[in-house]
Order: C-alpha cells, then sequence, then structure tokens
C-alpha cells in the first residue's frame, strides 16, 4: 500500500468555506490522504458562513515537518493591512519537494513568498493580483484563465475554481493516479454539462 501523504490547509479569519472542501473531502475519501488543518497561531478561526474551525495546529513551520503538501485557502484578510506572514511555512514545503497551493487570495501568500517567480500560476485577475502584491517575483509568469494552473510542484486557482483546483492540486501530489483522476474530472465536468 503507497505511503500516506498528509496536506495542511491553512485557514486565517474570514476564510472562504467553498475553496477547500472538494480538494479535502476527495482527497481523504478518494486518496487515503490525511488532511490537517492549520491557522497561523493554531486558534480558531471563522469562515465567511460564520462556521467557526478549530484547527489541529499553527502554521509554524516546525510545527509541520510531516506535511506532503499545502493548500492556502482564500480569506480577504490576505490583502488587509497586516496579512499573516505564511512565508516560512510555504517555502519550507517546496524546499523539500512538496506541493504548495493557493487559491483566491491565498495566492498572495505564495506571491509573497517568491513561488511563483519560476512558476507559471493565476489567481483572481491580473489587475487583482498586482493590485495587491505590485511588482511581485513572477508577475510575468501570470496566466489569464478561469481555472487552476499547475506549474512543477505549484498550484493556483481563482476563487471561482475550487474544482479545477482540487483536480490540479491532487493530480500534482499524485501524478500515478491517473485513472482516479480521469473520473474525478468526469464526475465535476458532468455537473456543469447537464446544467447548463
Amino acid at each position: 500500500m503507497p505511503e500516506q501523504k498528509t496536506i495542511g490547509f491553512l485557514f486565517i479569519e474570514g476564510f472562504a468555506d467553498w475553496e477547500y472542501g472538494l480538494l479535502a473531502a476527495s482527497a481523504v475519501e478518494w486518496f487515503g490522504a490525511r488532511a490537517v488543518s492549520l491557522t497561523p497561531d493554531g486558534k480558531p478561526v471563522t469562515g465567511i458562513s460564520g462556521f467557526r474551525l478549530t484547527p489541529d495546529r499553527s502554521a509554524k513551520a516546525n510545527e509541520n515537518t510531516d506535511l506532503d503538501a499545502i493548500a492556502v485557502i482564500g480569506s480577504d484578510l490576505w490583502f488587509g493591512k497586516a496579512p499573516p506572514d505564511a512565508a516560512e511555512l510555504l517555502t519550507a514545503i517546496a524546499s523539500r519537494g512538496g506541493v504548495v497551493g493557493g487559491i483566491c487570495a491565498g495566492t498572495l501568500a505564495l506571491a509573497r513568498a517568491g513561488l511563483f517567480e519560476t512558476a507559471r500560476h493565476t489567481s483572481n485577475g491580473r489587475d487583482w493580483i498586482n493590485g495587491h502584491e505590485a511588482g511581485y517575483a513572477g508577475d510575468s509568469n501570470y496566466q489569464d484563465v478561469p481555472h487552476a494552473v499547475a506549474d512543477g510542484k505549484i498550484v493556483s486557482a481563482p476563487g471561482s475554481a475550487p474544482g479545477t483546483f482540487a483536480l490540479a492540486f491532487l493530480k500534482t501530489l499524485y501524478p500515478e493516479r491517473g485513472s482516479d483522476l480521469a473520473q474525478m474530472r468526469t464526475l465535476f465536468a458532468k455537473e456543469y454539462a447537464e446544467a447548463s
């Protein structure tokens, strides 16, 4: 049996509830991963819906040496006056070959950590990301697309794309699971094809 992989989900106050569910549940249920919830200081946070989340641990790099991957979930606080600094954790995971993903405003944490310097990436729009993190390293690698982008071990997505974020993230973490990923993609695509 393959070794179980551990994925951290970084939440901050005001997190976007719709951005992590498909990824977290699919990773655990279909891929046998272990999902771990993190907040900057290890204290509970509240999502946009008002749901409270009590994390498993803090986002300190030394508490998360077991993570194979990290997904940074969006919140308006990522572009507030004093956003949390996740750079040490993100660069630690990236430097050991882990997958680092960001969705919606969570992409700002990756930009600040310098992870887009050599990776194609996306966010909530070229003007949006530059408006919040002007002149970030790698801004010329921006891809203006409505779906997730994976380049090497870096995965990014606009907030409107939790489905392709889940797929791209899991494909990057489990490249050997092509048939399972194809089934997942078909399942997601069918919902939209039949509803339109």
